[in-house]
This record gives C-alpha cells, structure tokens and sequence, in this order.
C-alpha cells in the first residue's frame, strides 16, 4: 500500500453487494465466504512522501472476514 489510513474512515457507502460484484468468485476463493459487499468512504490518508491528504478509498468488506484491498480511488482536497 501507498498510504496509511489515519483515523476513521468517515462518509461510508455500499456501492454493491455480493452477486453485483465482478471479482466475487476470487475474493471467495482468496478471501473465503462471506456476504461480501464493495463500500466507499473520506479519509485522512498519509503517503510514503510523509504528506497528509484527504482521500476517497474503496475496498471489500465481509462480515467476519473484514476490510480487504483497500485502494485509494481519488484525493479531495
């Protein structure tokens, strides 16, 4: 990863659930299974460079699995 989240991601939003999602075959197979649903949000993001931006982030979450493949998609600041 090219950043650290710090604090809390705020703003959260479903953006699709389970079947809607392209890669729910190999998140299952990586990740195991679980009602896996694609989830946008604002965080305060640290990059290698040391600077602080605000960022919106997109990344997998199921329940008992967790957040996984958190990516970076745009800043907003």
């Amino acid at each position: 990863m090219n950043f650290e989240i710090i604090g809390e991601i705020t703003e959260i939003e479903t953006i699709t659930v389970s079947s809607s999602i392209r890669d729910v075959k190999r998140l299952r197979k990586q990740h195991g299974k679980g009602r896996w649903r694609k989830l946008k949000g604002v965080a305060h993001v640290r990059l290698r460079s040391g600077k602080i931006r605000i960022a919106e982030l997109h990344w997998y979450e199921a329940h008992d699995i967790g957040r996984q493949e958190i990516k970076r998609k745009r800043y907003l600041d």
